[in-house]
């Protein structure tokens, strides 16, 4: 018997036995939150991946995950899919700046840091955009001032999710201000908790407030925690934005790639608003953009597992811009196809006579514009596919 067959059968049993009914289907998953509450069993779930390094299935043992290869790593993936197991734990920790660490960090950093970040204690914002430097990010003005053993920092962040639920931010700061804009910045991990940092939620169009503004007054950082070294931050941000595009295309292997796949639940929603004819939707217009979407989203669903089986490293390069583009463009098309589909119903907020699917599906709608925008605006992906996965010039 194969080593992989043994694997997969080892993976199987373990998961069969430890994977609690409450952690199956949809449901909480923990992004690390100290202040968010888990369910008994969510929780249980959490510790027990933690205890096997599932958390981070790539990362070495030493850093809190498995050692897992490639392959190894999607056998785990494909088990968990299999019995409709929620991913244990999810966030900007396990995807984002935790890798980030592991390629940048020094032994010290590496060691303090992802065990920690592995096993969900703490959940992390992301302060990079500016009132004044959003796409135009090399122009932030955020300063960090050293003073002995630690830095100051003091400006704002803008569009900081989850700010106001989170423990820790990593944050792209001015250091060298008579510096060139993009060589005198540096990445730095700050404690939210101290009386130096204040969030302010931001509401949304769809009443939903998951996106804050972060403001630093005289906030402190241990000159211990500047990732990558002073004055390379440009360089370290830039990684990290990788490893984010990766996770919103759904192409991430170096963190928390999730287990569960739910099916499509578009066509039964639009028959259920739309009306069948002899097995057909009543709306021909509606049937073909139905068919069209339908036939997007599993090219979108191959073009991840290929990009997946084709990575050498634990995140993939330029293509992940384009990813992430044809993956969020796909995601808001199918909710202008259901708001189409719902009529009049589709553009109701919240009244006695609305059915909750109808506005949970209108709010969705409008949330879901923000992601062309998080993660990268479309035109600052439609840039990076043209110079660095096309090679056109400037």
């Amino acid at each position: 018997m194969s080593k992989s067959v043994d694997f997969q059968r080892e993976i199987r049993r373990w998961l069969e036995q430890n994977c609690p009914g409450g952690a199956r289907g949809v449901g909480q998953i923990p992004f690390g939150s100290r202040s968010i509450e888990l369910e008994p069993e969510v929780r249980l779930w959490l510790e027990r991946m933690a205890d096997r390094g599932w958390t981070v299935p790539t990362w070495a043992k030493k850093y809190g995950g498995a050692g897992l290869s490639n392959d190894e790593y999607k056998t785990l993936i494909n088990e968990l899919k299999r019995i409709n197991a929620r991913t244990p734990l999810t966030g900007r920790g396990v995807n984002y700046i935790g890798p980030t660490i592991l390629e940048f960090g020094t032994e010290d950093q590496k060691t303090r840091w992802l065990p920690q970040i592995a096993r969900g204690d703490g959940g992390w914002a992301m302060g990079y955009s500016e009132p004044g430097a959003g796409s135009d990010l090399a122009s932030l003005t955020t300063r960090a001032v050293k003073n002995g053993d630690h830095y100051i920092i003091n400006g704002r962040k803008i569009w900081t999710s989850d700010a106001m639920d989170c423990d820790y931010i990593f944050v792209l700061v001015r250091t060298s201000p008579d510096k060139p804009r993009h060589e005198g910045i540096s990445m730095m991990l700050v404690d939210m908790s101290q009386p130096g940092v204040r969030v302010s939620p931001i509401k949304l169009i769809s009443g939903e407030s998951p996106f804050c503004e972060t403001l630093f007054e005289d906030a402190i950082v241990c000159a211990d925690d500047v990732i990558g070294g002073l004055d390379r931050g440009w360089t370290v941000g830039k990684r990290l934005l990788q490893f984010e595009r990766s996770t919103h295309a759904g192409i991430n292997i170096s963190g928390s790639q999730g287990g569960r796949t739910e099916s499509s639940k578009l066509p039964a929603l639009i028959r259920k608003y739309v009306g069948v004819t002899d097995g057909q939707l009543t709306d021909a217009s509606i049937r073909t953009r139905l068919a069209r979407h339908e036939m997007d989203t599993h090219a979108q669903q191959i073009t991840q597992r290929r990009v997946i089986a084709e990575l050498h490293s634990h995140a993939p390069g330029f293509t992940s811009s384009a990813v992430k583009l044809t993956n969020a463009d796909n995601v808001q098309d199918g909710d202008e196809l259901l708001i189409a589909a719902m009529g009049n119903q589709g553009l109701r907020w919240a009244d006695e006579n609305s059915e909750e699917q109808v506005v949970a599906g209108t709010k969705r709608w409008l949330y879901q514009k923000s992601l062309t925008i998080a993660g990268g605006t479309r035109e600052v992906q439609l840039n990076i596919i043209a110079k660095r996965v096309l090679g056109l010039p400037d």
